[in-house]
């Protein structure tokens, strides 16, 4: 007689039920432990009564059943790879449920669980065990749908061997079966008459995670072949699993590496971890040294209009203003610097800063006429100097934290650095100077208050010369930095600043040029008083970055350059930068104006002067107009424009001279662009078109009528590579050359200009 799907169906469900009782009643494996997984989690899947007192008592019972596989008794250290006991469902609900809601607060009394009673009263919802039933005899079981089609349901009879060794009152059991093959103990079978044999025994379903497929798991780790053996490389053991639970006290938390012996400290290498590049402390918590050297060294040719010294050349068939243009320099810095740091500078500002930068300079300079480097022409036509300068000497002192965003107020004292925008067009350099500085509402404001006292420069390397006196020289400024304004992204920045100069007295360079006063006009110094109002913004709107300037200089001076009267001061300037980024391209349009005076026998000085400009702005030192101070040869001893200056400023040099509020203005328009060409190579290229404001002041110097507006374009290009992608190592070449204007004719007929450059940074 055939049997219907569905009676197969009714019967191996009323089975399973039957086999799945008996199994609740005996214990079982869960395995392999995973590393990482925890025995409260395990408890929790297995808990017999889906309460918070079952996982507690799931957690003492598995932790009683399991003593080896836990690291030194340790409840919270579950040894990876383990196999668990289960116990059966009657030992878990006789745990105490006081003791172990004990344990699940406080795991480090456990192994008092092995040592407490193991029996407990059984809760009331369980059946009582104190009195064992007698064991059932086997007999037929009616199932209705069998008998009616001649079925009978039977326990199988127990094989014959040696009846098992009952064990003690209150010992809980396991049957322990490998977790990767069935139970071979005989289970209940179903006799189907009709089908002629019995289908193979049913094993109770385990209680295992899903994620393991208990067929994979092999009874022992196998070998596995040495993947390195063609590399000819030492094999290396694999750790144990348990060695990741092992504790290991360390001093602090910046020797943890140390400590587990990962990362060897070398005092030269500057790329991993390393006590004298201030990544942990030297001594204590708060203590840091930080060591950094700089070798920065330059080599560039360049032909500019060369002036004829006083006595003549020595070439014959020159006019008496230009000589021979050529020209070559080499100048290295080793940049030394040394910071003592105290504080947690984690989150916050140090609470004390001292820095020291000493800076030893060697530089050479080779022309074609005597006189253009030293006022002597006995000296030759080469020069050769060196020097040493201290760019930084300062202590910073945190006052005080003034929220708990770690706002706060500083103050700083010594020669320091110092900008006073964005991009340099108003002051920046290394100067003695007490600042008080801090932050405001999240690090949304910023503000800077200082009074700067100008130091003396060494005339051939520019660096400070602190055994020359002081200059009576002055800034007094404060600026305000307020961040997302007007729009996210983009920081605007007020500044007001007070330049007071009362240098007297005539100042000759160590070359024996005159640089105090100004060699043209009356030649006679100059007291003056002015006050810069500015506005910069930097940032972006949405993909357009901007960069924006502008000053107005506001004052008066004794005496003008050309008589001696006393002139007031009104001078403007503007510039702004926007750039466009396109993948791996950035396009710049740029856009500069200085203005300049008109009429040098009024009463105003309409032309704009900074006080220490090192403008960052229009390919910046790779460009001719910027990076050369070109001479205004037969108007004086000063330069059109200054070392690193973009000003048209009429100045002997920024480093000595003073601020000159006479000049012709400059007015700058250019476009650039800029190629990632690979991470380690970057192209540089820019254009910038180039006119005086008003060539008053040049007509009158050079006694020359029509002198045309049109200085002429500057084009430049640079490469920089840093061959590996840090900024330890950078090499740059950069080329530039002026096409002149007929204002640049006028001044100097068939003279050109260009340079070729090449700098070469170590930094350690």
């Amino acid at each position: 007689m055939s049997i219907l799907p569905f009676r197969k169906l009714a019967i191996a469900a009323l089975l399973g039920s039957s086999l799945a009782a008996q199994a609740a009643a005996e214990p079982y494996l869960y395995g392999p432990v995973r590393s990482g997984e925890q025995l409260a989690r395990i408890a929790w899947e297995l808990r017999p009564d889906k309460t918070r007192i079952g996982t507690w008592q799931m957690t003492a019972a598995l932790y009683r059943a399991n003593p080896k596989s836990f690291i030194e008794g340790d409840m919270e250290r579950l040894r990876p790879g383990a196999m668990l006991t289960v116990p059966a469902d009657e030992d878990v609900r006789r745990i105490d449920p006081e003791l172990a809601r004990k344990l699940a607060r406080e795991p480090g009394n456990a192994r008092a669980l092995l040592n407490a009673p193991q029996e407990a009263p059984v809760p009331a919802t369980t059946p009582a065990a104190s009195t064992p039933a007698p064991a059932p005899t086997p007999e037929p079981v009616a199932v209705a749908p069998a008998m009616a089609s001649g079925l009978t349901l039977q326990q199988a009879p127990a094989p014959a061997s040696a009846p098992p060794p009952v064990p003690a009152p209150g010992t809980a059991t396991a049957k322990v079966v490998p977790a990767w093959a069935p139970d071979p103990s005989p289970k209940t079978t179903l006799t189907l008459p009709s089908l002629g044999t019995a289908p193979a025994p049913i094993v109770p379903p385990e209680r295992r995670r899903p994620d393991v497929d208990p067929r994979s798991i092999p009874p022992e780790p196998e070998a596995l072949p040495d993947p390195n053996r063609m590399t000819r490389l030492a094999p290396v053991a694999m750790p144990e699993p348990w060695k990741q639970y092992e504790k290991m006290p360390v001093p602090d938390r910046w020797r943890i590496l140390n400590s587990l012996g990962l990362v060897p400290q070398r005092w030269w290498d500057p790329y991993n971890q390393n006590t004298w590049k201030g990544d942990k402390p030297l001594w204590g918590n708060q203590h840091f040294l930080s060591f950094n050297a700089t070798l920065d060294s330059v080599y560039e040719y360049r032909e500019q209009p060369t002036p004829i010294g006083g006595n003549g050349t020595g070439n014959g068939g020159l006019l008496d203003l230009f000589g021979r243009p050529q020209q070559y320099t080499l100048a290295s810095n080793l940049i030394l610097s040394a910071a003592y740091i105290k504080g947690d500078t984690v989150y916050r500002p140090p609470d004390v800063e001292l820095r020291f930068t000493p800076v030893i300079n060697y530089n050479y300079t080779a022309v074609q006429e005597a006189g253009a480097i030293n006022i002597n022409p006995a000296k030759g036509l080469d020069r050769r100097d060196s020097f040493v300068g201290i760019q930084e000497l300062f202590a910073d002192f945190d006052l005080r934290a003034v929220s708990d965003h770690y706002d706060f107020d500083s103050i700083r004292f010594g020669i320091q650095p110092f900008s006073s925008d964005f991009r340099g067009f108003l002051f920046q350099d290394n100067q003695l100077a007490i600042r008080l500085f801090g932050t405001r509402a999240n690090n949304r404001y910023q503000y800077n208050l200082a009074w700067i006292r100008r130091l003396e420069k060494d005339t051939n390397s520019g660096l400070n010369d602190i055994s020359a006196a002081l200059r009576d020289d002055d800034i007094f400024l404060f600026s305000l930095y307020r961040q997302d304004t007007p729009v996210f992204g983009f920081t605007s920045q007020g500044i007001i600043a007070y330049n007071r100069n009362r240098d007297s007295g005539r100042f000759y360079d160590k070359n024996g040029f005159l640089q105090r006063p100004a060699v043209i006009g009356t030649e006679t110094t100059r007291e003056y008083d002015v006050v810069y109002l500015g506005y910069n913004g930097d940032g972006h709107f949405g993909r357009l970055n901007l960069t924006t300037s502008a000053y107005a200089a506001l004052g008066r001076q004794d005496r003008g350059v050309f008589f001696d009267k006393t002139r007031d001061i009104r001078g403007f300037f503007a510039a702004a930068e926007a750039s466009y980024d396109m993948d791996w391209m950035r396009l710049r349009l740029s856009a500069l104006y200085g203005s300049g005076d008109r009429d040098p026998y009024d009463d105003t000085a309409t032309g704009y002067d900074a006080i220490f400009e090192n403008p960052i702005f229009a390919g910046a030192d790779s460009s001719f107009w910027i990076r050369r101070p070109v001479p205004l040869i037969g108007g004086g001893g000063v330069a059109l424009s200054q070392f690193n200056g973009v000003l048209a400023n009429l100045r002997p040099s920024k480093e000595f001279g003073q601020s000159n509020f006479e000049n012709p203005g400059i007015i700058l328009v250019g476009a650039g662009a800029d190629f990632d060409i690979t991470p380690q190579l970057r192209i540089f290229g820019n254009a910038n078109y180039l006119r005086f404001d008003d060539t008053a002041i040049l007509e009158l110097m050079r006694s020359q009528g029509g002198i045309g507006r049109e200085i002429g374009w500057d084009l430049s290009v640079s490469a920089t590579w840093r061959p590996f992608f840090t900024q330890n190592i950078i090499l740059r070449l950069s080329g530039a050359v002026l096409l002149p204007g007929e204002g640049f004719r006028a001044l100097y007929p068939d003279e050109d200009g260009y340079s070729v450059l090449a700098n070469l940074i170590f930094s350690y």
